[in-house]
């Protein structure tokens, strides 16, 4: 693959599952688009701002055509100085353990030769009814982990990738979210 210059700013993040959308709006770099499932463009206002805000869609069921928009949307970082944020787990995750990484998140870092801002957020159980699909308030932590670079990396190098970052953020999960236990048994 070959290599050249990439301006700091074009990255791939990722980070733990998409109820946490609220806390993504607060760290979300200027000219970065998530990428979210096609089903959302059907959640009348909101996936109508969702498309407008120019969101890219996924088809899920359908992988190449969702491999081809992943391709394209490398192609786009690359020529507008875009960044994308990808949820790696693909899907909405209750339980304390990361779920297996999806891979089209890394094929795009590796394809672009981007780095990866692995982005990881704590539970929100405290404060979330999965059963009336309603959040109180509450409090989430937010960690930005060092970046990891994707520059001379190839096809070959994504399962190590993968593994590396998933392990990564399932540590720092498994602290932050005992940093708040530890701040909510303490009184804070």
């Amino acid at each position: 693959m070959p290599t050249r210059p990439l301006p700091a700013f074009q990255a791939v993040g990722l980070s733990r599952v998409p109820q946490y959308q609220k806390g993504m709006m607060e760290i979300l770099p200027d000219r970065c688009v998530p990428v979210a499932k096609k089903e959302l463009r059907q959640m009348g206002p909101v996936g109508y701002a969702c498309w407008l805000s120019g969101m890219i869609f996924i088809d899920r069921r359908k992988k190449e055509e969702a491999r081809e928009t992943l391709r394209q949307a490398a192609q786009t970082m690359l020529q507008e100085n875009m960044r994308i944020w990808v949820y790696p787990e693909g899907t909405r995750n209750k339980g304390k353990t990361l779920l297996p990484f999806k891979r089209g998140a890394f094929h795009v870092a590796v394809q672009a030769q981007v780095p990866i801002i692995p982005v990881v957020i704590s539970s929100y159980q405290d404060f979330y009814s999965s059963k009336k699909k309603m959040f109180t308030a509450g409090k989430l932590k937010i960690r930005i982990l060092p970046k990891v670079e994707t520059e001379d990396l190839g096809p070959e190098d994504i399962p190590a990738l993968i593994d590396n970052i998933r392990e990564r953020m399932q540590e720092t999960y498994n602290e932050i979210c005992e940093e708040m236990r530890g701040g909510k048994e303490a009184g804070k």
